[in-house]
C-alpha cells in the first residue's frame, strides 16, 4: 500500500466527520506545551489498553485513556513503533507507510492524533527505518534478484544479491514465539532511499501536505541513531548525508517540529545535537547516577550534561523506558526511594520523561541468558488500569505458558493498578502533585539550575530560577538526618513549602533520609 492509497480512502471520510463538529460551536483546543517545557510520557502500544478483546493493546484502547494522561499532567505522548513488523515491538518494519493491524486502521490512528490534539496533547512516534525485517517488499522482491526495482534499497553481501547485509553480523533473530527473522541493512546513501524516506516522514508529519500538520504527528524520536550505521563502515556520514537534510525539510514544512535522538552508545549525545542536528537526546549518563541516588554521580552527570548540552538544544530526563529495568525493582519497592528520584527527574532540568506504569511503582527486570526479544518483556507487561490483571482493557498479550507469564512482575491485587493507586499519598498522586507544581512554577519547566550545596553534604540542592521566580529542591540522599548545607543568602531567604504549604525557615531545616522538599519564593 502506498502513501497515495491510504490518503484516498481516509480524507473522504475524515473530512465528513469533521463537518458536524464544524456547524457547533467548538471549545477552544487547548495550546500544546511550547518545546523545552514538555514533560513525555512513553507508552508502549500493545501493552497499554486493549479495546477490542483480544488482549493487545491498540489505537482506540490508547485514545479511551487520554483524558488519565492528561490529567496525570504529561504534555507529550511518545509511542514505540506502529508500523507492521514480524517482532511483537514493531521495530524492524516489513512495511513504513501503514499500521500495524493489530493495532487498528488508519482512520483508528488519525482519530487517536486529532483525540490528543483536542486535549493539548503532542505526539511522537518512533521511527527505526535504517532496517526492514524479512518480510519487506524490498527484501523479498529482491532476493537473487539484483536488477529488481528495489534491489539496491539494501545493502548486499554478494552481487547475486542472495544475501543481505544483515544487523549486527546476526543474519537471524528469535522472536519471542520461535519465530527466527533475518533484518537487513537500509543502503542509506541511496538517493533513492533518501527521497523515499523524507516523502513517508513527510507523510506523518502533515498528511495533508499543505503543511497545516493537522493529523500530523508533533515530532519523531529516531531509534538507535548512528552517524556510521552498526560502525561497519557501509552506511556512513549519516548525520550530514542523510538525517539533517530530512530533518530540515521536516522543519520547512512543521516550523517546530522536534526530533529526538536516541544516542546509539548511550552517552552524553553532544554530537547527536551538534553534528546530528537533534533538538533532544536522552540523559543517559544522568539516568545511570539518579537510579542509584548517588549524590556524587547525580552532581557529576547535571555537570557534565549542561557542559556539552548547545544553547537551543536539550536533554530528556528519565528514570526508565521500554529498554531499561524498571526504577522500583532496581529500589527494591523501596516507596521512599521511589519519591526521591521521581522529585529528582521531574524538578532537575531539562524535559521529563515517565515510562507507562512508572507513576503506580510498575516492575520489571530484563531476563537473563537469551538474546530473544523475549528478554525485555518483564519491561513491557501489560499497564495496569485494575486490580485484577485479567480485567477487561488489559493487554495481557503475552500470557502464555512461558517464563514471561509465569515469572511476571505485575499480578492481580499487588496493589500496583491505577483503581489501587487513587487514594491521596499513593505514588500515583505524587507524581501527579510533582506535574501540577512543574505546570505552575515556570522556574521548574524552563529556569536556569544551579547546584547550592557543597559536594560533602548527603543533601542535594538545586536552585531553579526564572526572573523573579525561584524554587529550591532538595532532597536527603544520606542515611541520617542532615542539613542542607546553604550559603547565608538562601538559608535568610523567605521560603514558601511548595508541596505542603506554609512558610520555611531554611536556616533551621533538617531532613530525614531521602526527604523530599521543595521550597519557593511567595
Amino acid at each position: 500500500m502506498n502513501i497515495a492509497k491510504i490518503l484516498a480512502g481516509w480524507i473522504l471520510p475524515a473530512a465528513l466527520a469533521f463537518i458536524a463538529p464544524l456547524a457547533q460551536a467548538a471549545t477552544p483546543t487547548p495550546a500544546r506545551a511550547q518545546a523545552g517545557e514538555e514533560v513525555f510520557y512513553h507508552l508502549f502500544l500493545r501493552s497499554f489498553r486493549d479495546a477490542d478483546g483480544d488482549r493487545i493493546g491498540d489505537l482506540k484502547g490508547l485514545t479511551e485513556k487520554l483524558d488519565y494522561l492528561r490529567d496525570l499532567g504529561v504534555t507529550s505522548l511518545l509511542l514505540t513503533p506502529l508500523q507492521p513488523s514480524p517482532f511483537y515491538h514493531n521495530y524492524f518494519a516489513t512495511d513504513f507507510e501503514t499500521i500495524e493491524p493489530k493495532y487498528g486502521t488508519m482512520d483508528d490512528y488519525f482519530a487517536f492524533v486529532r483525540a490528543a490534539h483536542v486535549r493539548g496533547l503532542k505526539v511522537y512516534l518512533d521511527q527505526e527505518i535504517q532496517y526492514v525485517a524479512e518480510g519487506h517488499p524490498w527484501w523479498t522482491q529482491s532476493l537473487g534478484k539484483p536488477q529488481a526495482e528495489f534491489a539496491d534499497y539494501l545493502l548486499w553481501r554478494d552481487p547475486q544479491h542472495n544475501e543481505a547485509e544483515p544487523f549486527l553480523n546476526q543474519a537471524r533473530w528469535e522472536g519471542y514465539d520461535g519465530r527466527w527473522i533475518g533484518i537487513a541493512m537500509v543502503d542509506m546513501n541511496r538517493p533513492a532511499v533518501k527521497r523515499y524516506f523524507e516523502k513517508t516522514l513527510l507523510f506523518w508529519a502533515d498528511p495533508h501536505g499543505d503543511g497545516s500538520g493537522r493529523d500530523g504527528v508533533d515530532g519523531f524520536r529516531i531509534d538507535h541513531m548512528m552517524d556510521d550505521l552498526d560502525n561497519k563502515g557501509l552506511a556512513k556520514n549519516l548525520f550530514a548525508g542523510f538525517w539533517t537534510p530530512i530533518f530540515k525539510a521536516l522543519k520547512a514544512r512543521r516550523p517546530g517540529f522536534r526530533i529526538i535522538a536516541e544516542q546509539s552508545d548511550w552517552g552524553y549525545g553532544q554530537d547527536w545535537l551538534a553534528r546530528g542536528n537533534a533538538d533532544l537526546v536522552f540523559a543517559f549518563p544522568l539516568r545511570g547516577a539518579l537510579t542509584k541516588l548517588d549524590k556524587r554521580e547525580i552532581v557529576e552527570a547535571l555537570r557534565k550534561t549542561a557542559e556539552i548540552t548547545p544553547a537551543g538544544k536539550g536533554q530528556i530526563v528519565f528514570l526508565e523506558n521500554h529498554d531499561t529495568d524498571r526504577f522500583m525493582s532496581l529500589i527494591g519497592g523501596d516507596s521512599a526511594r521511589a519519591r526521591a528520584g521521581a522529585a529528582l527527574a521531574l524538578l532537575l532540568k531539562g524535559e521529563p520523561l515517565l515510562y507507562y506504569g512508572q507513576e503506580l511503582g510498575m516492575r520489571g527486570v530484563t531476563r537473563k541468558g537469551t538474546m530473544s526479544d523475549s528478554a525485555h518483556i518483564p519491561l513491557r507487561e501489560a499497564m495496569r488500569w485494575n486490580a485484577d490483571l485479567d480485567a477487561p482493557g488489559s493487554a495481557i498479550w503475552y500470557k502464555s505458558d512461558k517464563p514471561w507469564w509465569n515469572q511476571r512482575y505485575n499480578r492481580s491485587g499487588d496493589g500496583v493498578s491505577v483503581q489501587e493507586e487513587g487514594q491521596a499519598g499513593s505514588l500515583h498522586a505524587w507524581y501527579r502533585q510533582l506535574l501540577a507544581l512543574r505546570r505552575t512554577r515556570p522556574e521548574l519547566r524552563n529556569g536556569t539550575q544551579r547546584i547550592v550545596c557543597g559536594d560533602d553534604s548527603p543533601v542535594i540542592c538545586v536552585l531553579r530560577e526564572s526572573g523573579a521566580a525561584r524554587s529550591l529542591l532538595l532532597v536527603n540522599l544520606g542515611t541520617t538526618t542532615a542539613k542542607p548545607d546553604l550559603d547565608a543568602t538562601l538559608a535568610g531567604a523567605t521560603w514558601t513549602d511548595l508541596l505542603d504549604g506554609g512558610m520555611v525557615d531554611a536556616a533551621q531545616l533538617r531532613l530525614q533520609p531521602l526527604a523530599v522538599r521543595v521550597l519557593g519564593t511567595p
